[in-house]
């Protein structure tokens, strides 16, 4: 299988990433791995597709570090034809381009796009994500598992939802993710509301989003691969993000740390509930972040986590992941070009 990543900068990446792990996982399973960036496609005069890629051929790597001292290597970086690869993962954040490069999230999906439309399985779905660049993707889910949320620009109208919520609420951005510009709003402390929704709203439209006390404890991370919980050897790649500061984001990189978290089944069951979309959607390997029994984000781009869940569980999730990306190109063996890229991603 010839497999690639689609990362915001190869020469950027970590080696404590998933998406480092991942690609380790298939070296080490005898794939050609190559890892490209969001700014290195060519749609060439043909029509044909290219990209800028870099990989590290050794299958025997010990760390991650020394594959991706490897892989960042100049030396390394070749023109590849995008047709030749069997799989392409989008694994570039949005957030981590939204200031520098706000190019880059729309170029990746697009080229996502036509990468699928040359026969490639593309995960997660190309076209879907081309809507959930956009928070607003998430009102798309049943209203049972979200909390109460508004989508404005209009200061009174956000100032009443407030009200509405008894004072408190959280304030982010319609695009973005990773916790940035969000902000807890308590009436009591008298905050300069105008200020805030003037500095989240500079940028687009602001989510104001109910508050829920459970946050108080963090939130809870859940990876899922095809709709279910990603789980190995009865382990299942799920922790609890607590940040130890007062700060509303409990994302690791707002500073939460990770904790290990047995699932319950208000979880389980808010699984259930969001699963047909995930699946409808193509969406193969997605985060799920949990406060009490409510969904607070849906993270499909790049969502991340596998480091911890190894250190908390002993388990490496990653060649899991790897297989089914396998076994979806035993099932295009037999089927061909005959199931949509979206069908293919989730089955």
């Amino acid at each position: 299988m010839k497999i690639g990543f689609v990362v915001n900068d190869v020469s950027t990446e970590t080696s404590y990433y998933t998406t480092t792990r991942l690609a380790l996982a298939a070296t080490r399973a005898g794939h050609e791995v190559w890892l490209t960036g969001t700014g290195d496609f060519a749609y060439e005069p043909d029509g044909t597709l290219s990209v800028l890629a870099r990989g590290g051929a050794d299958k025997n790597y010990r760390s991650m570090d020394r594959y991706l001292e490897d892989v960042q290597r100049p030396v390394s970086e070749q023109q590849v034809a995008v047709n030749d690869f069997d799989v392409v993962m989008l694994r570039n954040d949005p957030a981590d381009d939204a200031v520098d490069r706000p190019w880059a999230p729309t170029a990746s999906v697009a080229f996502g796009q036509l990468i699928a439309n040359t026969g490639v399985l593309v995960v997660n779905d190309p076209h879907t994500l081309a809507n959930a660049l956009s928070k607003a993707y998430f009102q798309h889910f049943p209203e049972a598992v979200r909390p109460r949320t508004l989508i404005s620009r209009d200061e009174a109208m956000i100032s009443d939802f407030i009200d509405e919520m008894g004072g408190r609420a959280v304030l982010k951005p319609l695009q973005g993710s990773g916790g940035s510009g969000v902000f807890l709003v308590d009436r009591k402390e008298s905050p300069n509301l105008s200020q805030i929704i003037e500095a989240i709203g500079r940028d687009g439209y602001v989510v104001a989003q109910e508050y829920l006390p459970e946050a108080a404890n963090g939130d809870v991370r859940i990876l899922l691969m095809n709709g279910r919980p990603l789980t190995v050897n009865g382990q299942t790649a799920a922790f609890r993000r607590r940040n130890p500061s007062n700060d509303v984001r409990s994302n690791m990189s707002a500073g939460g740390d990770a904790e290990s978290v047995t699932l319950t089944e208000d979880m389980l069951h808010l699984v259930e509930v969001v699963r047909p979309k995930l699946v409808a959607d193509g969406m193969f390997l997605v985060g799920l972040d949990i406060v009490g029994d409510k969904l607070m984000e849906i993270n499909v781009f790049s969502p991340g986590g596998l480091g911890s869940c190894q250190r908390l569980y002993g388990e490496d999730f990653a060649p899991t992941v790897i297989a089914d990306l396998e076994r979806k190109m035993d099932v295009r063996a037999h089927y061909g070009d005959t199931l949509e890229n979206a069908r293919l991603a989730t089955m």
